[in-house]
């Protein structure tokens, strides 16, 4: 654990130590999806997202990360092309988990033990075998993150831990977003302490109690807080400073 020049903890617990280690770029979240990946025992990976939504004949899926190396244009050919359509119908419509076995000689994936879990496809288009996570975080948090090999041997842990680090993905990419969005000046320590506490429950006085300071003060912090975070309230701020990692 260490501290800052205020004094303020910076371990585990800290809402700015949890604010760092959600990463501040693409390269940070590399390293979870290459975790994922050798969990499923699989070859390779992709991260998609889907924009246009909304837009008649305009929705398309994006690449937003992969490890597809030289198999790039062969992956990228086949799931950007009439496998596409398959993706961007189903996100609308379920949550499950899309499966399918490859049909390159040797390409296998047994799911048999948790099939009410999952949709499996009967496609002959893919030569590789995979499994891709739905992610539906609104607009602009749609998509999938997919693995693929020649053999996947999946089961039903495996499948719901994926999943639920599919969308902690599709969060932290949404994150960076946002924070690209947000004034280059950054939330100060008190900023942040007054709005996980309020993000706690805390009404200003509280916050004001715990934090040795006068409620003006507490009510002067959340509020320069909500202007740098571009919100509109209180309540919108502490939202934002979640979704950005600045408290928990």
């Amino acid at each position: 654990m260490g501290y800052s020049r205020s004094g303020t903890a910076e371990g585990p617990g800290s809402a700015q130590y949890l604010r760092l280690q959600r990463g501040s770029s693409r390269s940070d979240i590399f390293p979870k999806l290459i975790a994922m990946q050798k969990g499923l025992k699989a070859r390779n990976f992709a991260v998609f997202r889907i924009t246009g939504a909304g837009l008649p004949n305009k929705r398309k899926l994006v690449c937003e990360l992969d490890n597809w190396g030289a198999n790039a244009a062969e992956f990228s050919s086949q799931i950007l092309g009439e496998f596409e359509e398959t993706l961007l119908d189903h996100v609308e419509m379920s949550l499950l988990p899309l499966v399918w076995s490859g049909a390159r000689e040797g390409s296998m994936l047994d799911a048999g033990e948790f099939s009410p879990l999952v949709r499996r496809l009967e496609t002959a288009a893919l030569c590789f075998s995979g499994v891709v996570f739905p992610v539906r975080l609104g607009a602009l948090g749609n998509g999938y993150v997919a693995f693929f090999a020649d053999q996947l041997s999946l089961t039903a842990g495996a499948v719901i831990d994926q999943h639920v680090e599919s969308c902690q993905i599709m969060m932290d990419l949404l994150a960076l977003d946002e924070r690209r969005s947000v004034p280059a000046e950054s939330l100060s320590e008190r900023e942040i302490a007054c709005l996980q506490l309020a993000g706690d429950g805390r009404i200003s006085e509280e916050i004001a109690e715990k934090l040795g300071l006068s409620v003006h003060t507490v009510n002067a912090y959340l509020g320069s807080a909500t202007i740098k975070l571009d919100s509109v309230n209180r309540i919108q701020a502490i939202a934002k400073a979640i979704r950005l990692g600045y408290i928990t």
